[in-house]
């Protein structure tokens, strides 16, 4: 299988005008307030047989997706990036998209939504500008956290822009235990669904309402199975965040569990080829 969503940072590796990498994270994360390397990633993977994984960003700057791309040059199992541009400066946005995307391992491009004030982000023409960048570039655009404030602009921005291939991280947090909300995440996320330009990750579901077992995740597992097919859905296991629920073989235990209901042919879509397919990595070592 393909890990389609896993995270690196080294806390202490740049700081830049005295800013802290990484603001979002503190002491109030526990266990996660440390660095996690490339090693430490990599004997993650080994321990579960998994082959490949992408790294996805953890910090809008350039400097996290350079750390990234550096990590990718010295690791084979490094099968893709998604990394961070300015997407609100459409002309830096460019700059940047050229200069990562000379890397082929570059696949695509997300910016931290739930952390970014501005309830609108998604809808700024500035934003949309640089996103029809990304899409005439052949790359995706991944979404984390979205409900509440971004999964209904995320559904517009597919309508709007059918060139870009729209990736729902972590089924965009569905909120468990609330059927008010989660009727809410429900009609939006069936209403992305609907759009073809759109995939979504089973990652990041050690949610707060629910135990993270195949009998609390059955029924988001369906819905997705329902709304986007398994050639619309990649697995992830959101390492090292899922380390607060979950040791990383356990995190992935349950989701294979649940995928594993499937044909084989299914299976295969979800554990690799929708990654494969939507990052472009198709031919990259393993």
């Amino acid at each position: 299988m393909i890990d389609a969503h896993l995270h690196l940072w080294q806390l202490e590796s740049f700081v830049t005008g005295g800013v802290r990498p990484y603001a979002w994270l503190g002491p109030q994360h526990g266990a996660l307030f440390r660095s996690f390397g490339e090693d430490e990633a990599r004997e993650a993977l080994s321990s579960e047989g998994v082959g490949g994984a992408v790294l996805v960003q953890a910090d809008d700057t350039v400097a996290d997706t350079e750390s990234m791309l550096a990590v990718a040059a010295r690791n084979p199992w490094v099968l893709g990036v998604v990394g961070w541009v300015r997407l609100d400066t459409p002309a830096q946005a460019a700059d940047q998209l050229d200069r990562f995307a000379a890397d082929p391992i570059f696949c695509g491009v997300r910016h931290l939504v739930h952390d970014d004030p501005r309830n609108d982000f998604l809808s700024l023409p500035s934003v949309r500008e640089s996103l029809a960048l990304v899409a005439q570039r052949g790359l995706a655009f991944d979404v984390p956290d979205a409900f509440p404030r971004h999964l209904g602009a995320a559904v517009r921005l597919a309508r709007e822009i059918p060139e870009l291939t729209v990736v729902l991280d972590h089924l965009g947090k569905p909120p468990l235990g609330d059927s008010d909300a989660m009727d809410s995440w429900r009609e939006d996320f069936r209403s992305l669904g609907r759009e073809p330009n759109t995939v979504a990750k089973l990652s990041g579901l050690h949610l707060p309402a629910a135990e993270y077992t195949v009998h609390a995740l059955r029924p988001l597992f369906d819905e997705a199975l329902a709304v986007f097919g398994p050639e619309r859905l990649m697995i992830g296991s959101d390492w090292p965040v899922s380390t607060l629920g979950a040791p990383y073989g356990r995190t992935l235990d349950v989701l294979l569990e649940l995928v594993s209901s499937l044909t084989l042919p299914e299976q295969d879509q979800i554990l690799e080829r929708t990654a494969s397919r939507t990052y472009g990595l198709a031919g990259r070592p393993a």
